[in-house]
């Protein structure tokens, strides 16, 4: 049994590794200050014996002796990043360098959860590890865009300079349970504006893409780098190479919730990125990873899970 940190853990995706590490055996630690994190998402984990609950901003010191730690701490969606860019930044810098540090002290592993947005608007399609990204440092994205860029600096500073053990991941979008019903990304847009008969609203002309990845496979895939020898570092595209058109997302949850919602179309925010489509390749080779739920089967669950979270609520 190992003793694993995880910071943001309460978060939606933080929610499965934690479920996924208890199950296992682990002793964890479920680090965080709640800002779009949930105690809901873990209500099911507090009173096993092997979890542990804590409230705490990752911008601030923690000390515990850990194994190994899943640096997840820090808000993903834009809605809840750019309404306190400051403070996303820190999260992003001031978490690296504060989980760093307990990482040099303890000898443990330390993953990062980085992210697809270090590509920026990106100039190379798919977007391949090797690829460094054309990112607008001081537009409203840049918060999370360079915080995460930042951290993935600390990271190798940290391993080239005090030889501290690192996996960098780069986690393209993900979807699935315990999403917020508000949590502003556009599976969850459209699958809620979709059950609630609202018209279904795409910005810009739809015809940009992205990747989606269902949370299963993205844990799965965390876990297998953080298994890796010392000598694997990353950066790791984690994500699901099919590529589809927002317009075509649209169309497939109109088709299988019903109803009558209508795609309307607003002006496309700053920066948005044009394309967004993981390369695997390192992944399948260096872990032998690749996703297994395909969007429509994945879409089928999000949509029973949100028409179950709509009729509670």
């Amino acid at each position: 049994m190992k003793k694993i940190l995880v910071t943001g853990g309460a978060g939606f995706i933080g929610s499965h590794l934690c479920e996924r590490l208890v199950n296992e055996g682990n002793d964890v630690i479920c680090l965080d200050n709640f800002y779009s994190g949930s105690k809901e998402n873990i209500w099911h984990l507090i009173g096993r014996p092997n979890f542990e609950l804590v409230r705490h901003d990752v911008i601030n010191p923690y000390w515990a002796e850990v194994d190994e730690i899943y640096n997840l701490a820090c808000p993903a969606s834009p809605i809840y990043y750019q309404q306190d860019p400051i403070q996303t930044t820190k999260t992003s810098v001031f978490g690296a360098f504060h989980m760093l540090g307990l990482a040099r002290r303890t000898h443990c592993k330390i993953l990062l959860s980085s992210t697809s947005e270090v590509y920026g608007d990106p100039a190379v399609h798919p977007q391949p590890e090797s690829y460094w990204g054309n990112v607008n440092p001081i537009g409203e994205r840049a918060c999370y865009d360079e915080g995460k860029r930042c951290a993935e600096t600390l990271y190798f500073n940290y391993h080239r300079l005090h030889g501290v053990r690192i996996k960098v991941i780069r986690i393209f979008n993900t979807y699935g349970p315990r999403m917020a019903i508000h949590d502003g990304r556009v599976v969850s847009n459209f699958v809620v504006q979709a059950l609630k008969g609202e018209d279904i609203t795409i910005y810009g002309d739809g015809q940009q893409t992205r990747s989606f990845q269902y949370v299963s496979d993205l844990i799965e895939g965390m876990i297998r780098v953080m298994a890796t020898g010392d000598d694997f570092v990353g950066p790791v595209n984690i994500g699901n190479p099919g590529e589809f058109t927002m317009l075509e997302l649209a169309e497939k949850v109109i088709a299988k919730v019903g109803g009558k919602s209508r795609i309307v179309f607003r002006p496309l925010p700053s920066d948005d990125p044009q394309k967004r489509c993981p390369d695997i390749a390192l992944a399948k080779s260096v872990i032998g990873w690749e996703p297994k739920v395909k969007l429509d089967e994945g879409l089928d669950y999000i949509i029973d899970y949100f028409r179950g979270k709509l009729i509670t609520s």
